[in-house]
């Protein structure tokens, strides 16, 4: 099955560079750096100490809290990051720049994973929550260079696909030196699959902190959308599910109530066709890249949010937050940001990525499962005209993310075991 496994990555990267080099020709960040899909990168005099792997934007805000700890031990040009996506990689430039070495994870195949061991030689690596890559995990273990999964989380969905790949899976679960889960129940899937050492250490989301100058811009653009308006942001919205915000807004403006809605995608390369559906739906909007409280614009019933790693702006500028991928079934996205912000949080029904976020804000009251469209408009409607319970559900949803924060000195914890003396 590994070798299997070889063959159809081989098989798959002339078509993965295509795309990169095309994505190149438009400007793309990816397409521009293709070669680091091949293991290039710059050569290190003394190498990392640690190579932090986040595919993409969900996972580096959870590695967020637990690089910015690497750095402060490390220090500045220590610590590597890696990422799959453009979006990914922006926010990683965004929000460390040169203090850490960033370059895209090359293709899981040997020669390529090999050249970037080669160049960065680190003394230990830590992946996201649930990236399985057979190759470099093999090649870590062959260099006896411990790895740790961090946030460590799987779907049943997740278990199911794993359980099929047989041997390779359990091939590689069993060479990680240690798995540092979200969950009882993530920590007995990676134990069903041969994990060695696994502890619950808590999700790293829960240590999330709230950027200063993200709470002033979103300071500053709610007193640009109007103080005394009912604002609400629907973020990380998938295909579907900008409808459904959309639908809920309309409600809101047919009842009388003078509300905003700031819509937020989760992909940039759907900016463009949301702002077509915005119109179309017959809404007067404005683009947060050309509308801003200096430009002197009127503001607008729709905001639509086309920037990257502004989600506290956002999340700050409102009194209501709906988290996307969740109406659809993608899993959900990140809970807790607006639980930082104090703000009620709602959800949808397909939430198998977030479970135990999930659980522990609707046990505690700071959370509201909506189960459609309609479900989403009647809640959305009835927390803006009752400020008092919105601010009521926001409390107890920051009150619970306090609550179960220090994930990031225990996954710490377990790193310092796997260190090299």
């Amino acid at each position: 099955m590994y070798h299997l496994y070889q063959v159809l990555i081989a098989l798959a990267i002339p078509l993965a560079l295509l795309v990169l080099l095309r994505g190149g020709a438009r400007g793309s960040v990816h397409g521009g750096r293709w070669r680091e899909r091949l293991g290039d990168a710059p050569e290190l005099a003394d190498g990392l100490e640690v190579w932090v792997h986040a595919a993409s934007v969900g996972e580096v805000q959870a590695a967020s809290p637990l690089v910015d700890a690497l750095i402060g031990r490390y220090g500045e040009g220590r610590v590597g990051v890696t990422t799959m996506t453009a979006t990914g990689s922006a926010l990683v430039r965004q929000r460390w720049g040169a203090r850490v070495i960033h370059a895209y994870v090359p293709f899981d195949l040997p020669p390529l994973v090999r050249r970037r061991l080669a160049v960065w030689r680190p003394r230990a690596v830590v992946i996201l929550e649930s990236e399985l890559w057979p190759v470099l995990i093999r090649e870590l273990a062959r260099r006896s260079i411990p790895v740790l999964i961090a946030n460590a989380r799987m779907s049943p969905r997740s278990q199911r696909r794993y359980a099929r790949l047989g041997g390779l899976v359990r091939g590689s679960v069993g060479r990680i030196t240690a798995i540092a889960a979200q969950s009882a129940d993530d920590a007995a899937a990676y134990r069903g699959l041969g994990a060695r050492h696994v502890e619950v250490t808590g999700n790293l989301k829960f240590d999330c902190a709230v950027p200063v100058a993200q709470q002033q811009a979103g300071e500053q653009l709610r007193r640009w959308l109007g103080v005394s308006r009912p604002v609400w942001v629907a973020a990380s919205t998938h295909e579907g599910e900008e409808s459904a915000a959309l639908a809920a807004h309309r409600a809101l403006l047919d009842a009388g109530v003078d509300a905003v809605l700031i819509l937020v995608p989760r992909h940039p390369q759907r900016f463009d066709g949301v702002a077509r559906q915005i119109a179309h739906a017959g809404f007067e909007f404005a683009r947060r890249s050309d509308a801003s409280p200096a430009a002197g614009r009127p503001p607008p019933a729709v905001l639509l949010g086309d920037s990257m790693g502004e989600m506290f702006c956002y999340l700050a500028a409102a009194d209501v937050a709906f988290v996307g991928g969740s109406l659809v079934p993608v899993g959900g996205h990140n809970v807790l940001e607006p639980a930082a912000l104090a703000r009620p949080v709602l959800f949808g029904p397909a939430m198998h990525n977030q479970r135990p976020a999930r659980a522990l804000l609707l046990e505690a009251g700071g959370g509201i499962e909506v189960a459609d469209a309609a479900d989403l408009a009647a809640t959305v409607a009835r927390l803006l005209g009752n400020p008092d319970e919105a601010r009521r559900i926001g409390a107890s949803a920051q009150a619970c993310l306090q609550a179960h924060a220090g994930a990031t000195q225990r996954v710490l914890a377990v790193f310092d075991t796997l260190m090299p003396r």
